[in-house]
């Protein structure tokens, strides 16, 4: 059993179904709308996994997963979710940030990433749109993209087509042990019982932890964003700026996010989040003030206590695993988090060293905190 319907939970449930194990998933909204409907997509730059750091290990192992993650799900369920390598550009207006891209680039060489610092005037070269009294500009060109309402779809699709059982709209209200296992799950429908559980429900996993004796917190953090819609296609490329993104897609919308505030379980739009993200867009695109704002709305990403995601076994229980807290990174980290989960279900060897991702551990010594997505 899966408890978590978003991208964590579907991935796991995908996986472990095209491993012959059809688990069932329970979901307390709908699936996929939580975090990972909130998401823009992006996936990072590495075409390569790379094993220098737990984070980066995980990171770049998933984005090397995507493009065959991508195709069979397609060709399984005939749905695109939209993956698109449409390369990046990183900016920054002032001396601060031109410091601060450059020690970034000083990584990205460390890490394989092509990346080109663009002269001054040629900005335009790859991203006409971009203002012209940006700074600095360095262009990624293997940076990609998912849509991650369709990716969702096509796991969803996956899961079902496989004998997965998907329930919505399921609170869990606690569970039922006997002797260091969970042997069922307390649903505000009524009991059901468990083999093997696997905790992924975001930013409420680490009360569900709690609530098993075991400190996991997954404290939420709001992220807001706006879409905006133009008549036609603007921008080529991704657009980083800080912690600020602009993703555009192939229709002419344009994802822009996000915000960062501790709001509790708060996932309401605020008119100053909103305005703050449509300002910043029309400082990097000043082309963008003839779009729509098609819509707005939040999603609570799941923290931890030092940015690594939790993953692995619960302590003291021996059929419960817990896969949640990736902060603004479960959909780029969700491919390489279903693969290891798998192998833990199954009893493999976990592919990587887990050790620094470990359920109830103390604070770590954290390293390069994940990639957004």
């Amino acid at each position: 059993m899966i408890v978590g319907g978003g991208v964590i939970g579907l991935s796991i449930a995908y996986r472990l179904a095209q491993e012959g194990v059809n688990a069932t998933l329970i979901e307390r909204g709908e699936v996929g709308r939580g975090a990972s409907w909130a998401g823009a997509g992006m996936i990072p730059a590495n075409t390569e996994r790379l094993r220098t750091s737990p984070s980066l290990d995980l990171r770049s192992w998933s984005a090397t997963l995507y493009p065959g993650w991508s195709a069979a799900l397609r060709e399984e369920t005939g749905i695109d979710n939209g993956f698109r390598r449409t390369g990046g550009v990183d900016v920054g207006w002032s001396v601060e940030e031109d410091q601060e891209l450059r020690s970034m680039a000083g990584r990205w060489k460390g890490e394989g990433i092509v990346y080109e610092r663009l002269a001054e005037g040629d900005f335009r070269r790859v991203e006409p749109a971009l203002s012209g009294d940006l700074r600095v500009v360095y262009f990624l060109p293997d940076r990609a993209q998912i849509r991650n309402p369709w990716h969702l779809r096509a796991l969803e699709a996956a899961v079902i087509k496989r004998g997965g059982r998907i329930r919505t709209g399921e609170t869990v209200l606690g569970f039922e042990t006997v002797g260091g296992e969970v042997k069922g799950v307390k649903l505000a429908s009524g009991p059901l019982s468990c083999g093997t559980l696997i905790l992924a429900a975001g930013a409420w996993t680490g009360g569900l932890v709690e609530g098993l004796g075991v400190l996991a917190p997954t404290t939420p953090l709001k992220g807001q964003i706006v879409l905006l819609k133009c008549e036609r296609p603007l921008l080529r490329r991704i657009v980083e700026h800080g912690k600020n993104y602009l993703v555009p897609r192939e229709d002419g919308r344009v994802l822009v996010g996000a915000t960062e505030e501790e709001a509790g379980f708060d996932v309401r739009s605020t008119p100053e989040g909103v305005r703050g993200l449509i300002d910043e867009a029309l400082r990097l695109c000043p082309g963008l003030a003839g779009a729509e704002v098609e819509k707005f709305w939040a999603g609570l990403r799941p923290g931890s206590l030092d940015s690594r995601p939790y993953l692995g076994a619960l302590p003291g229980y021996g059929n419960v695993f817990v896969a949640a807290g990736h902060k603004r990174a479960g959909l780029q980290l969700s491919t390489g988090t279903a693969e290891v989960m798998t192998d833990l279900v199954l009893g493999r060897p976990a592919r990587m060293d887990l050790t620094p991702f470990r359920v109830g551990r103390e604070a770590m010594r954290g390293d390069e905190e994940a990639f957004r997505s």
